[in-house]
């Protein structure tokens, strides 16, 4: 079977940058260091790589994503590590199933979205600007 990839990157697109009031959005990856701060909080979703699993009949395909979250702390007087917190408390919301239990399917297009392995982060530790990374399972439909 053949799988649309562009319908499924696009609804998890929309669907994590309705999470918060994100100021800068892409799908083409940016560092940090070429934002402004007035240009965060931000979200960049970068497609990682694919994954095929077969048992001989059917093959299962397993897409990963990171999603790139940055947050300045502008005036100095905010903690880095608290917005980025918050950023990933509404992106964790976000990917959440329409009720308790229930799996994230972007409306059927996949059979499981979900955050799956380490969330790389820095609080700003050294500095205003915190970022964290999330990695993004998308399982398809066998």
């Amino acid at each position: 079977m053949t799988i649309a990839r562009e319908p499924i990157y696009a609804a998890l697109f929309a669907l994590v940058t309705g999470a918060t009031g994100f100021k800068t959005i892409g799908r083409r990856l940016k560092s940090w260091t070429e934002l402004k701060p007035t240009d965060q909080p931000a979200l960049y979703q970068s497609q990682v790589n694919e994954m095929a699993r077969s048992n001989g009949m059917t093959t299962v395909w397993v897409l990963h994503v990171n999603l790139y979250l940055y947050a300045h702390s502008t005036p100095t007087e905010l903690i880095p590590a608290s917005q980025i917190n918050a950023l990933l408390d509404a992106v964790e919301r976000a990917l959440a199933g329409p009720y308790p239990g229930a799996r994230q399917t972007l409306g059927g297009l996949v059979a499981r979205c979900s955050i799956v392995g380490t969330i790389q982060t820095d609080e700003g530790t050294l500095g205003d600007q915190a970022f964290a990374v999330i990695p993004i399972e998308l399982e398809l439909p066998a």
